[in-house]
């Protein structure tokens, strides 16, 4: 017998090809598990790969013209030029512009003096003011050089027109300023979907979640108990990122701390319930972990955490709208950095509210049938 043939013989008599044949039977049985093994990153490497962009455009912009003249509105049709800035409407004092970027409708805001017009025909050096959003320093950065340009471009005859920048909020442009308050709604994500349900998940593997349903307990305190911990967790989280972050990085604490533990409130039950349904659905802790992290993944790339959402294309923005922690980020950036106060901020809590009640009831009747 030839040694090729020998080889052949060997690898036949060998117990390998049985125990990959069991393996790729067991794989087929597991259907959920070849699915997100195979499916997930196609479908996160498309939608990722499209929608993140770090060139910022289309930031929403209020125009204060106290010019009214040809001249103003020739200013505003170069700011619109750049393609960073859309003007999406005109306001009447400056009180108004604050309470606007402080409720996060706008992000940027041109300002046109009276004497705007006269400036030019007397041939002397007409001054505007832009007013940025510098909360996230990647779009005001963009928002500033565009505005410089802008200024040239309107009347290039005479040298341009003085932009003059007035970033708030974070006139130096500390990134940190713009990514620690988010960690707070990262971490709660973290720790409210993936090891909540990767926790019950767990107990439904050793036999102990059985134990406690025979136990003489109602299905509600069995899932309070179930989940209320994991929230007390999640508050003591955003009270050691906010000290430390403020210790270690000076971040502004400029709005009231209790109203944003009363406003995290819908964004954590809602977290524990997509946490609940994760655990549903998931028959081990490794689906589970898959799971979490289809849900995390869009939550942490399309909700502004990273990269502006001005920046992405409009279907990615609309599927970022349907994420929590887009709203939950708008609370936090906007009390903390912004100092805003609830009639700024109701409605991305009622969004929320909306969120936890839908996705917690759906939650808990799935939960009910699989423990029932």
């Amino acid at each position: 017998m030839s040694a090729l043939g020998k080889l052949r013989a060997t690898l036949s008599r060998s117990p390998f090809w049985p125990m990959l044949r069991k393996e790729f039977i067991q794989m087929r049985r597991d259907r959920l598990t070849v699915a997100m093994m195979v499916g997930l990153p196609a479908v996160q490497l498309a939608l990722f790969g499209y929608a993140i962009r770090t060139e910022v455009r289309h930031l929403p912009t209020v125009v204060l013209d106290e010019s009214r003249s040809s001249s103003s509105r020739a200013l505003v049709d170069a700011l619109r030029n750049t393609q960073n800035f859309d003007i999406v409407g005109n306001v009447t004092d400056r009180s108004e512009i604050r309470s606007r970027i402080e409720a996060g409708s706008i992000r940027a805001a041109l300002i046109i003096p009276p004497d705007f017009d006269n400036e030019i025909k007397r041939g002397g050096h007409p001054t505007a003011q832009v007013i940025v959003d510098a909360a996230d320093p990647l779009a005001s950065t963009a928002a500033i050089n565009a505005a410089a340009l802008a200024g040239r471009a309107a009347t290039p005859a005479r040298g341009g027109i003085e932009i003059r920048i007035r970033p708030w909020y974070n006139p130096s442009l500390k990134s940190s300023h713009y990514i620690v308050p988010g960690l707070v709604g990262l971490l709660l994500s973290i720790t409210l979907i993936v090891i909540t349900s990767m926790a019950i998940v767990r107990e439904r593997e050793r036999g102990t979640l059985e134990q406690l349903v025979v136990t003489p307990i109602d299905k509600t305190s069995l899932m309070l108990g179930k989940i209320v911990p994991f929230a007390v967790v999640g508050y003591v989280q955003m009270t050691v990122i906010m000290v430390l972050g403020k210790l270690l990085f000076g971040i502004p604490l400029e709005g009231s701390i209790p109203l944003l533990y009363v406003l995290s409130a819908p964004f954590i039950i809602g977290s524990l319930g997509l946490g609940l349904f994760v655990s549903t659905v998931a028959q081990t802790q490794a689906q589970a972990m898959q799971l979490s992290f289809f849900f995390m993944l869009p939550n942490i790339l399309l909700s502004g955490y990273m990269f502006p959402r001005e920046a992405m294309p409009a279907p990615a923005q609309w599927l970022g709208a349907l994420l929590p922690l887009t709203y939950y980020l708008k609370i936090l950036r906007g009390i903390l950095v912004r100092g805003a106060g609830f009639p700024r901020m109701w409605p991305e809590a009622l969004a929320l509210v909306t969120f936890a009640v839908a996705v917690l009831t759906l939650s808990v009747r799935r939960f009910s049938k699989t423990i029932g």
